[in-house]
């Protein structure tokens, strides 16, 4: 039996070749003419939107579509001070009884052992930690079912984020079994009824990929290590409850802030660009910059190692066994 394609072959040679024609161009009625660009008229912007593109444009000439993260970053901005997407600033105090400020730290801390184990990705672990801060604002919760509601948010937070998400029977072994299937897919149910379904969050880690870009621009130096030093200072922010007050964007441009001043602390620390792109001056920085300083110092947090561990690792550049001075320079902060 003859193949498709040796049947094709056969007909095509019997066939007469078909002669192309030359078509003057002016007979093509499809045909579309580009304008030249000088002759393309856009209608005139306000003077908000010159001063938004302006402001864009001048701190990123490497990007193709400064306008279009403008929009971006501004509706960002939005989201992250909507009162439904924050968590309480003080809800340990207002509506737990039996969570600590400790206890919070422990669970995250062991968070964070657990994404290393499942290799989920930092956006997964940042997300866990925004649902439960919001669950928590809005419902007591006992000691025994802390650990519940963290492996629940870290299922919910793998789905959105992962490719391949665990298996509910994964993480049930990540608490050696303490719970089953059953109660972690009704605290699943229950922390999606709290978020109202609404899981897609800025956090810090979403900010931070625009701003590590800026924080390297004008320098020569190891620009990966700067990033995992800003990832390593971003994750430490989650163990401390009181960094809570932050907002996501504040806390992306604090780490990066501290991050270039332990990796080039002879250079100018916060730019012109920086403070451009990020919206935020050093001084706006400083109470968020120090509490980090300290969390890098284990002034704060010192007893939780998950993190620490983490990031002394050689795949990290270990950044976390970076010297740094135990106090920051005032002058950091000062407006120039």
């Amino acid at each position: 039996m003859e193949t498709r394609t040796a049947k094709r072959k056969a007909n095509q040679t019997h066939d007469p070749p078909l002669k192309k024609q030359r078509v003057v161009l002016g007979e093509l009625t499809n045909l579309i003419v580009p304008q030249p660009k000088c002759v393309t008229k856009t209608p005139p912007a306000t003077n908000k939107t010159l001063s938004v593109v302006t402001k864009i444009v001048d701190t990123d000439d490497k990007s193709c579509n400064n306008v279009l993260f403008s929009d971006i970053y501004s509706y960002l901005r939005k989201m992250e001070i909507e009162r439904k997407r924050r968590p309480m600033v003080d809800y340990i105090e207002r509506v737990q009884r039996g969570v600590t400020t400790n206890m919070r730290g422990i669970l995250v801390d062991w968070l964070i052992e657990v994404a290393e184990e499942y290799k989920l990705l930092s956006d997964t672990l940042h997300l866990s930690v925004s649902y439960i801060d919001k669950f928590l604002s809005l419902k007591p919760v006992s000691k025994s079912r802390l650990q519940l509601l963290g492996v629940s948010s870290m299922l919910i937070a793998s789905k959105y984020e992962e490719i391949t998400p665990p298996h509910v029977e994964e993480f049930c072994l990540a608490t050696d079994n303490t719970y089953n299937k059953a109660e972690v897919l009704s605290m699943e149910t229950e922390i999606l009824g709290c978020l109202n379904f609404e899981l897609g969050n800025p956090t810090v880690k979403t900010f931070l990929r625009r701003f590590t870009g800026f924080a390297c621009e004008d320098e020569e130096g190891p620009s990966l290590k700067l990033e995992f030093m800003c990832y390593y200072l971003a994750e430490l922010s989650l163990l401390d409850y009181y960094c809570l007050k932050f907002l996501p964007s504040m806390v992306a441009a604090s780490t990066v802030f501290l991050a270039r001043f332990f990796i080039w602390p002879k250079q100018q620390t916060w730019t012109s660009p920086l403070c451009e792109c990020t919206r935020y001056s050093a001084f706006e920085l400083k109470e968020c910059v120090l509490i980090l300083h300290d969390l890098y110092m284990a002034r704060r947090g010192g007893s939780f190692q998950a993190i620490r561990k983490k990031y002394r690792k050689h795949k990290f550049k270990c950044v976390a066994n970076m010297p740094a001075t135990p106090d920051l320079p005032l002058h950091l902060f000062e407006e120039k």
